[in-house]
């Protein structure tokens, strides 16, 4: 095909899916300014459903890129995740695509 390269240059390529859904996006970008973070906090900020942000911390977890942290307050059980350091480069590196496919220079038609 005329126009492609061997080579995939475009910023698009280097989003990563495991991040690209946009609930998984809000998860990272929550963890990545926030640190440490409890469950629920996380569900109301982004906004869904337990089992809907269950499922999403899941592939990220599969992913290395959240670390799920249980423990106790009194005798409540809890849940806080964070960052992992993979997800912490993950997610920066996911950002700097994003700002260089938004930023892209477009060339008008030929």
């Amino acid at each position: 095909m005329a126009g492609l390269t061997a080579v995939s240059t475009h910023p698009r390529h280097r989003l990563d899916g495991a991040i690209h859904a946009p609930v998984r996006l809000s998860i990272m970008a929550a963890l990545a300014s926030a640190g440490r973070v409890e469950f629920g906090f996380l569900r109301d900020l982004v906004e869904v459903s337990d089992s809907l942000l269950s499922k999403h911390l899941g592939v990220l977890e599969a992913a290395g890129y959240i670390e799920v942290i249980k423990g106790f307050v009194g005798k409540r059980p809890r849940t806080w995740l964070a960052l992992t350091p993979a997800g912490r480069a993950a997610f920066d590196a996911y950002a700097a695509a994003l700002r260089a496919l938004v930023d892209a220079p477009t060339r008008a038609p030929e």
